[in-house]
């Protein structure tokens, strides 16, 4: 199974989505999915686990998930205590604002957690009271949809991912000592993927290394991740593609080689797929 593409009903003029309070259950939670946009997560109530990329981590009030575009994710609510939660999701051309001569980007807690590849947050008590006053204010911008909603919006998701970046700032170094739920090969086995997804990776390596039967490793892993190796493996591969595919340097089977596909018809196919459009018109728009 891939992951599904996550379609945005929004205006060009204002690349924004938001999902307040949604209490989670399996049914209603969606599948493996991506998307371009960048999102957050902030759990108000309820336990569960959330995959993203590599890792799966718990969830618990308080909690917020940084997630860049492009990022696999999958959260798993808890059957007895499902999670309640507010999703925003944004392009980041809704805060392309000049630099005011400061070295400062909102979206820098995004990079920072693609660069640590640590996705979590655990707010402190103060980081919490604003950000779900943030998110009360959009909701209520969005309701009533006044004259200048729009703009109150941004100057709310402004106000928080400034507390955002102001507490991360102040980290000194990643948590992550409880964040992977799981046995230890599983964690292991995704490290390596992460590492090695542009090289032939089968699942009867993944479980000798991992020391466990072909299907055993097979249902742990789709347990944990939703999906299978092959399909895990492939996104990895497309979202690289995407990437490379935004310069101008390499052509298409160039970087079709290079993320590990071995004939160009079945580049198309997958890109196609996942994405929803060809590598070149997907080039031709990010030109």
């Amino acid at each position: 199974m891939k992951p599904i593409r996550k379609q945005f009903d929004a205006q060009p003029s204002f690349p924004f989505a938001f999902t307040f309070k949604d209490r989670k259950t399996l049914q209603r939670e969606l599948p493996d999915h991506l998307h371009d946009w960048f999102e957050l997560v902030y759990v108000h109530s309820g336990k569960g686990a959330f995959f993203i990329d590599r890792t799966i981590y718990d969830m618990n009030q308080g909690d917020l998930f940084i997630i860049p575009g492009n990022t696999i994710h999958r959260a798993f609510p808890d059957k007895e205590d499902p999670v309640t939660s507010t999703a925003l999701f944004f392009h980041p051309i809704l805060l392309d604002r000049i630099s005011l001569g400061e070295s400062f980007s909102y979206m820098e807690c995004f990079e920072q957690s693609r660069i640590h590849h640590n996705f979590k947050m655990e707010c402190t008590p103060a980081l919490q009271h604003l950000m779900e006053r943030a998110l009360d204010g959009v909701e209520a911008e969005l309701r009533a949809a006044q004259a200048g909603y729009r703009h109150a919006i941004v100057l709310h998701v402004e106000q928080l991912l400034l507390a955002v970046n102001r507490e991360k700032g102040g980290e000194r170094k990643p948590r992550a000592s409880s964040a992977f739920i799981g046995p230890s090969w599983m964690k292991d086995s995704l490290l390596y993927i992460d590492q090695h997804f542009t090289e032939a990776v089968s699942l009867s390596k993944l479980s000798q290394m991992a020391s466990v039967s072909p299907a055993h490793f097979s249902r742990v892993f789709k347990q944990s991740t939703g999906m299978n190796v092959t399909g895990f493996i492939a996104v990895k591969r497309i979202v690289r593609a995407k990437e490379l595919l935004q310069g101008k340097d390499d052509t298409i089977a160039v970087i079709a080689e290079a993320c590990g596909f071995e004939s160009m018809p079945y580049f198309h196919r997958v890109f196609k797929q996942i994405v929803g459009m060809t590598p070149s018109i997907y080039r031709q728009q990010r030109s």
